[in-house]
């Protein structure tokens, strides 16, 4: 066979399976889709999956199931979807955790690279710097001038070895050259506890965890930590602006699939996921949540979460994190 020949027959199955995939992107779905949620319901990617799979299911005329999958910091949700079938059916409802779980943990049952195809970032969101009631502290740069007098004296409280609430306090930590003292807790609703009792100094919630402690003064937020104030907080400054130049935390939220998926397929998806997430009532729930609804390209999202993985790794070496 020469190789005019082979490569002519090369071209005409890549141009079949083109096809093929586009064809199926067409009429696709023809059953009910399923997101798997690695996290309790009434957290961020719990209710941002069923908001989305509502008005999806709407829209396609097909069923979209939200089953959560607890365990192992959402890596139990995340090796399930890595192992369903690469055609669409079956999705991931993803935080930011999913690209911290390889710093953290030595072993993961999943490569969340190889793995996984991006879908679409579905919101990002920032979190409040809670101040601790006994400590007479009232800006962010009181905070870090008194850490850096008082090494390993001003105490901070986490959701976890490992979560987000914990490497958004030791940026803070590599950024100021201070050294504080983690006090991990068994998840948000424990972290705001230590901090409300005046156990622990401060705590860096998610904004949605902490906004109406906030405004019904139960607790105190000194500083947020976006890079610009929050439209519902406009008197609250920064963290960047109040002592910490260049300092930005966002926690971020999107939908995965498993490797392999069809690109058209993906696209499909992800053009429906960017639809919904423009409607002005779906924007308004996202609000409410303290998120602002973003979506994005598959290929911009794995460039994302590449790049989110990267940074993390970064951040638990310098800050002595080691994988468990």
């Amino acid at each position: 066979m020469s190789i005019l020949s082979s490569l002519t027959k090369q071209i005409l199955l890549l141009t079949f399976c083109l096809f093929s995939h586009a064809s199926h992107a067409q009429s696709f779905p023809t059953q009910p889709i399923k997101i798997i949620v690695g996290f309790s319901p009434g957290g961020v990617p719990d209710i941002a999956a069923r908001v989305i799979g509502q008005q999806m299911s709407e829209n396609w005329k097909q069923p979209v199931v939200v089953e959560n999958k607890l365990g192992a910091g959402s890596n139990i949700a995340a090796q399930f979807v890595a192992n369903a079938p690469s055609d669409g059916y079956t999705l991931l409802s993803i935080s930011s955790a999913f690209a911290i779980s390889p710093a953290i943990y030595s072993t993961l049952a999943f490569d969340p690279i190889k793995d996984f195809s991006g879908v679409t970032l579905t919101a990002t969101g920032p979190a409040l710097v809670l101040i601790s009631p006994n400590i007479k502290i009232n800006t962010m740069k009181e905070l870090i001038d008194y850490a850096a007098k008082n090494p390993g004296k001003v105490t901070y409280s986490s959701a976890g070895i490992g979560s987000g609430s914990h490497f958004a306090a030791e940026l803070i930590q590599a950024k100021t050259n201070t050294e504080l003292l983690h006090i991990p807790t068994k998840g948000i609703p424990d972290a705001i506890t230590e901090v409300m009792s005046g156990r622990v100094d401060f705590f860096i919630s998610p904004y949605a965890s902490a906004i109406n402690l906030v405004k019904s003064g139960k607790v105190r937020a000194i500083a947020i930590t976006s890079t610009k104030r929050f439209k519902d907080l406009p008197t609250l400054p920064t963290v960047a602006e109040s002592g910490v130049p260049g300092y930005k935390w966002e926690f971020w939220y999107g939908l995965m699939a498993p490797a392999k998926t069809p690109k058209p397929i993906l696209q499909k998806i992800a053009l429906e996921v960017k639809r919904i997430l423009e409607l002005p009532n779906v924007k308004e729930r996202f609000d409410e949540l303290g998120t602002t609804a973003v979506s994005s390209t598959p290929e911009q999202f794995d460039k994302f979460i590449a790049a989110e993985i990267i940074d993390f790794a970064r951040l638990a070496k310098q800050s002595g994190i080691k994988p468990e």
